[in-house]
Formats: structure tokens, sequence, C-alpha cells
């Protein structure tokens, strides 16, 4: 009998992988352990020593830098999946960024060149995306991103990032309604507070963390392998009927704020 999570010969593209212990490793992860092939994206020469050894382990096939910001990357990535593949079938967003005076600032001082940066590297660059997948994606696919519960609830020192993320999360639902026909599937996965060199930059975060444990049902955070498991169920055929959601993985936390 097959596998439940079967994603043997389906071709993935990881985008965010900072380190080890970046929530878009724990998704490769499991990819990876599901039978996947997989490439994966560094920000630039500086990330690359970080994610090279991850990609080893993982048997990763290739790998290539890829910072949103920069004119050129978002396509030059697409152009090598389309010559090194010709195809592809399911796609992780894990990337975020907001200028720390604005991030760490209240919501209505950022200033309006950061609040659009904050919302073009993590949200618009999602769009991006789907947009160079969508014509990859011959026989249907699978587009992940990643949110947080801040952007439905006021989290103290989340600040910009909850706007910037409510708008991810609707985003994710008319991708998956303008999509759907071609059979092409929208998720917005969002995890509870885990410690990554993304989430260090918000201000007093490891109080989230401390919160976090306190409030959850279970008792207990979530961590990158968590993450990963939802999202090899839902790249995968099993949950080929399952489109433009935004799940938790959370302990629970999201049922008490």
């Amino acid at each position: 009998m097959t596998p439940l999570v079967d994603l043997a010969g389906k071709r993935g593209l990881v985008v965010g992988i900072a380190n080890e212990h970046s929530i878009a490793t724990g998704c490769a992860e499991a990819f990876a352990h599901c039978g996947a092939r997989l490439a994966a994206t560094y920000l630039n020469a500086k990330a690359e020593p970080f994610v090279a050894p991850v990609a080893e382990r993982l048997g990763i096939e290739w790998t290539a830098p890829c910072d949103v910001r920069v004119p050129g990357e978002l396509d030059a990535l697409f152009d090598r999946v389309q010559n090194e593949w010709g195809g592809l079938d399911f796609l992780l967003h894990s990337i975020a960024f907001a200028p720390k005076e604005d991030l760490h600032g209240r919501v209505v001082d950022s200033s309006a060149e950061g609040f659009a940066l904050a919302m073009d590297v993590s949200c618009h660059s999602f769009l991006r995306m789907a947009k160079r997948a969508e014509p990859l994606m011959a026989n249907g696919g699978c587009l992940l991103c990643v949110t947080f519960y801040g952007s439905e609830r006021v989290v103290e020192h989340y600040n910009l990032m909850g706007p910037v993320k409510a708008a991810l999360e609707s985003a994710t639902r008319y991708v998956a309604a303008e999509l759907g026909s071609k059979g092409i599937r929208a998720h917005a996965i969002s995890p509870g507070p885990i410690a990554t060199r993304a989430a260090s930059g918000i201000d007093r975060f490891d109080e989230l963390l401390d919160r976090a444990a306190a409030a959850a049902p279970e008792g207990r955070l979530v961590d990158i392998a968590d993450v990963g498991s939802l999202a090899a169920f839902l790249v995968s055929d099993a949950a080929k009927r399952i489109t433009g959601t935004v799940i938790p993985v959370d302990s629970g936390q999201h049922l008490l704020g």
C-alpha cells in the first residue's frame, strides 16, 4: 500500500532556508523524507555557507541565490527550475522582512518606505512566485507560505508584521481561487512561535515564546519538524481536495489567544 504522504518523483522548490534551524529546513527535511526531489534558495553569498550543509544533508539537488529585492534574481530562479526540471509540483515561500526601525516601533509610526518594503518581501513576493510557478505546474501543484497568528489578533511586539501577514493570508486565498481551475492549490501555514534567526528580530521574542508555551492547551511549543509534517501532507496527493486554508500548527494556542 502506498504511504498516505508520498512525494516520490515530485519536484519542490524551497525558498527561505537560512540555516539548520529555519522553518524552511524543517519543511525540506519532511519533503525529502517523503521522497521529493528538492531545490532550495539562499539569500546571498554571505548566507550560502549556512545553507550548503543543509542541502548536502538532505540531498537537495541544487541551490541558487534569491533575494527578491534584487531585480532579476527571482526570474533567474524560475528560469533555472524550467531548465533543470521542466516543471514544478510544489513551492514553499518562507521569507519575511521588515526594517528594524519599523518593526520595533508602533504600526502607526511605520514609514511608508518600511511598510512597502515589508509588504513587498513578505507578501507580494509570494504572488510573484505564484505567477512564475503557474506555467510550470501544468499538472497542478501546491503553493505554501508561512504566516503567524499575529495576523488576526494583536501580539505584543509583533507590530508591523501583523498587517503584513494578514495581507499574505488574504493573498493566499485569492491565489487558491484564481489558480484552482488549473489544479493549483495554495495554503498558509501558521506555526506558533519558534526560535529561528528570523524571529530573533522581533523585540522581546523570548517573552513571546514563554507566553505561547503557557497559553497552549498542550503546554508546549512546536518545532520545525511539526511544521514540516503539515507541509508534507499539504503538498501531497492526500490533500488534493484541500485549498485556500490558513492552518495553525501551534499546540492549540490559537484557541485561547
